[in-house]
């Protein structure tokens, strides 16, 4: 179907079939119970640029709004729909959650991105040297996950929606975390991968890519 000529009603979500920032938006309406319309399209897909001028996913469309960052989307749903709180209400452990979610934006998924480009333009020596930082960095990190059951919080959070899809596509990066020195991060993973809506946000392509991931 052309996504140039797709009217629907509702929220509609074009979406990668697998991409951590497309899985994080897919995360949060699932977490936040939202219908929508979901559109499986690729980056180079040409009717994309006539909707979004930076060719970018995911995108979201609800009436005449149009939004393809995925900070800002996660940020409007939870504004938008209440149901299930995802940001903070107070100003100052919101302004934290947004600096979390810009530094692991800068941080985490730059590196992401270079470790898993299309093999076609991957640098396998910046890929590498990714590895290499992103992993350490996590290995560094791991007391932050010690303390409490969800990503620095007793309760579950847009942060937590965010490094899922991160953490489920390590072993796709080549990232293999020390499974005693980093045993906070993988009951972290077990716990999260566990949650329904983890399982509800992925794609049948995601499913069948990390089934092994998931907890029955």
């Amino acid at each position: 179907m052309s996504i140039e000529n797709a009217h629907l009603q509702g929220i509609t979500l074009y979406s990668h079939a697998d991409d951590f920032r497309s899985h994080w938006i897919r995360y949060v309406l699932a977490e936040k119970q939202i219908k929508y319309n979901l559109i499986i399209v690729d980056e180079e897909d040409e009717d994309l640029a006539s909707l979004n001028p930076y060719n970018q996913l995911p995108m979201l469309i609800e009436n005449d709004l149009k939004l393809f960052n995925s900070s800002i989307i996660s940020e409007y749903l939870d504004d938008r729909y209440r149901q299930n709180k995802l940001y903070a209400d107070a100003p100052m452990p919101r302004a934290e959650q947004r600096q979390y979610i810009w530094r692991f934006e800068q941080d985490w998924l730059k590196l992401a991105d270079i470790m898993l480009c299309h093999p076609d333009t991957l640098n396998e020596k910046e890929k590498a040297k990714a590895q290499k930082q992103l992993r350490d960095t996590l290995i560094s990190l791991t007391p932050l996950f010690q303390h409490f059951p969800f990503f620095m919080s007793e309760n579950f959070t847009i942060l937590d929606c965010m490094l899922a899809p991160i953490f489920i596509r390590l072993k796709a990066m080549g990232i293999e975390l020390p499974k005693q020195h980093c045993r906070p991060i993988h009951l972290y993973c077990q716990r999260i991968f566990s949650r329904p809506a983890f399982a509800k946000s992925l794609t049948m392509q995601e499913k069948n890519r990390y089934s092994k991931f998931l907890v029955n």
